[in-house]
Formats: C-alpha cells, structure tokens, sequence
C-alpha cells in the first residue's frame, strides 16, 4: 500500500485525503488545529462554488450540504460610479447554481468524515524544516497549504507573476438580515464595483448557526474601501461596511441595512499578493515535495476561484497518482501533475489578474452589452464557472470585438 502524506486540510487536502483514503491509499493528513477548533474559530474565507467544482465533490461523495446550503440563482452586476451613481447594471441566470458554505463548516465536516473513515491525522505544526523526514516516510508528500513558511519552499515563478503586492486589502464578514432584492430571482449573488474605490461581493452561504449571507470588501489600496487595517469587531464592521454602502451603492445598503453578524469569529481581514510558484521543492538531498492549491497558485479571490481551484487541483493530482500505479512518484512526475493542473489553473490566473486592473476599453463595452443583452450577461455570469471560456471572448481586444459583433448582429438589423 502506498503511503501518501497531505500537509494541510483545506478544501484541496481533505478533498484529496478523501478520495485516496476510498481508494485505500495509506494516508496522513498533518493539520494544527481539529474539527472543533476550525468549527470554534474565525471564518477563513468566502467563497462560491461553481457547478463544475460541485460536480468533482459528488463525484467524490463530499456533497454533504448540497440539501442545506442556499443554491444562489443568478449573478447581478452593477457598476457604480461614486458617490452613488448607478452606471450600469444585469443580471444572468447561472445554469449550475452555485452555493457557499463557510470553511469553518466544510472544513471541520470533511476532518471528522476523513477521521471517522479510519483516517490517519498528525495535529501540530509543520515547518520547512520537518518537511525531509516527513516525505522520507512516505511515498509521496504533498503541500497543500497555502500559509506562513512552508509556501516558501516553492520558488516563485515570474513568467506568471505581474504583481509583487496585493492589489487590494480584504475584509468580509458573515451576517444575517439581507433582504431579498424586489422582483429578482433568489437567492441572488451580487458585485458591486465602484470606480476608486474596489468591489463589494454579497453571497447567501451557509454558516455554523444555518443560512446567512457574506459581505466581502475588495478595496482598492489608499481607495476609501481601503479602512479596515485596525480590523474592527463584527459589529463594528458592519456598522463601518453599511456606512460604504450607504454612500456608494445605496441599493445594496437599502438591502443590507438591518444586517447583523452571525457571531464573534464573523470577520475575516488580509490582502493577497498572486503569485505562482515552481510546484516541486528539493527539502533534502534528492527528497522532493510536490505544491498544491494554493500552496503554488494563488490568485486574489475577486473572481471567487480559489475554492473551485483547490477542487479542481484535488482531483487532477488524485487522478494522476492513481494512474502512477507502484511507479515512483520522482520530480519528473510531480511537474507532469501540476502542468495537468496548470493547464486550467492559468486560465483562472489570466482571468483574475485582468480582473485586478483597471479594466481595459474592450471589457467595459462587453459589461455595456451585457446590460443590454440577456445573451451576454449570461455568458459573463456562467463564464465565472470555468473561466477558460473567457478566453473565447473576452481576454483580448479582438476576441471580444469579434464575439459582440455575432452577439448584437440581430439588434442591429
């Protein structure tokens, strides 16, 4: 029997603890903290999965929320201009729905499933320096953590690495109260951005207590989106967050205005730099450890991929280990599972890192069109899915010239 080590148990290492352990591999997961610990915490992100990242978690038989978790409906778009203008706005229907369900609940339910399946878990720590002996144990070590050193191992990779810095500071927080937009299908996610100042994404999830919604703030640095550095309580956060709302998108404000948050752990403070990382670290003397998830790809969550990413990174790794068979599991290989991976984990980069800068004339006038046709809003919101359909349409000047002349060619006659 093959032994297989996970350092991290977030959506990709459980994910792939998971199915291995079906697949009778011996498997160690390493984490800090246990169930209760990440049930008891802060949240730790938000996010949405999309159908295709949905499909690989029944695939795997870890859809546990799929009858719990609030299916979200459609996407609408507005762009703001400040202090309060509404320049544009639409709405597309998603054709998968997507759902959020908080970390804190995903997490601690995939650890006592993994543990109450015979799953082997080590609690504590692991540094870089702890990595040699670990991955001499077993066949093969995967870091699947995308937090503090052990990140550091991986060499960055600049062909893929256009910033060197967050391009926004993040703060979230888990609420209860949001009222349903009048005359709109629900539950509904919604982006707000507004010009200076970053994004506003509000989602229904599902959260320790049930139902609830996530309020998350891209602020763009020195923008007024940008106050959140002394990270206020949850009630003060939402108290600060409508106070932005009220002023800057006053539709969602009317929405959100008797928000209050879920609990003493409801927010989430930070900023992301993206960056991409070489996959295969040497820890000791011909001893190779292999990155996953984040722990080599990470992209700012403005385009809400980091969770289906970690899927998708999940079961592209376990597929290809099962195809190893008893062959060694060398660096030649672990570069041939990241480049399976990479194939799609580029073009989510591609896509989020367009999505982080100011957004070039081409895209605005698809966001123009797609408030005036049903059929290009509804390839936006569903290209959110698999983002290697914008690269159809929207990723160069051309593409999109090309795509809004056959998407409004029947308006125009």
């Amino acid at each position: 029997m093959r032994r297989i080590a996970i350092v991290g148990a977030g959506q990709a290492g459980l994910h792939l603890a998971l199915a291995l352990l079906a697949a009778d591999y011996d498997v160690t997961l390493i984490t800090d903290r246990t169930a209760q610990e990440v049930r008891a915490g802060r949240v730790m992100s938000t996010q949405l999965m999309f159908g295709p990242a949905r499909r690989l978690e029944r695939a795997a038989g870890l859809n546990l929320w799929d009858a719990t978790a609030p299916g979200v409906s459609t996407l609408r778009v507005t762009v703001w201009d400040p202090p309060g203008k509404s320049a544009l706005t639409f709405t597309g229907q998603f054709d998968e729905p997507p759902h959020s369900v908080d970390q804190r609940v995903k997490t601690a339910g995939w650890l006592g499933l993994y543990e109450a399946r015979g799953g082997r878990v080590r609690y504590g720590s692991v540094t870089p320096a702890l990595l040699p002996a670990l991955a001499t144990e077993h066949d093969l070590t995967i870091v699947a953590s995308g937090r503090g050193d052990l990140t550091r191992i991986f060499a960055r990779n600049p062909l893929y690495c256009p910033f060197d810095r967050p391009q926004r500071t993040l703060a979230c927080v888990y609420v209860r109260g949001i009222a349903a937009p009048a005359g709109e299908p629900e539950p509904q996610a919604r982006i707000n951005a507004v010009a200076g100042a970053g994004e506003v994404f509000v989602l229904p999830a599902l959260t320790t207590g049930g139902p609830c919604g996530t309020v998350l703030f891209e602020a763009l640095p020195g923008g007024p989106f940008d106050c959140w550095h002394d990270q206020p309580s949850p009630d003060s956060c939402v108290s600060r967050a409508l106070g932005l709302l009220r002023t800057y998108t006053p539709g969602e404000y009317e929405l959100c205005k008797d928000a209050v948050p879920t609990d003493a752990g409801a927010t989430l403070y930070g900023a992301v730099t993206p960056v991409v990382r070489h996959p295969v670290a040497e820890v000791a003397p011909d001893t190779y450890v292999l990155g996953m998830a984040d722990a080599v790809v990470t992209n700012d969550p403005i385009t809400g991929q980091g969770s289906n990413t970690a899927a998708r990174g999940a079961a592209v790794y376990l597929d290809m280990i099962l195809e190893r068979g008893g062959a060694p599991f060398d660096p030649e290989w672990m570069r041939s599972a990241f480049a399976a991976f990479w194939r799609h984990a580029r073009q989510v980069t591609e896509f989020t890192n367009l999505m982080l800068e100011p957004l070039p004339q081409h895209v605005q006038r698809l966001l123009v069109a797609a408030a005036e046709h049903p059929a290009v809003a509804h390839r936006f919101v569903n290209g959110y899915a698999d983002p290697a359909d914008f690269h159809d349409w929207l990723m160069t000047a051309a593409l999109a010239e090309s795509y809004l002349a056959s998407a409004t060619a029947g308006s125009k006659r």
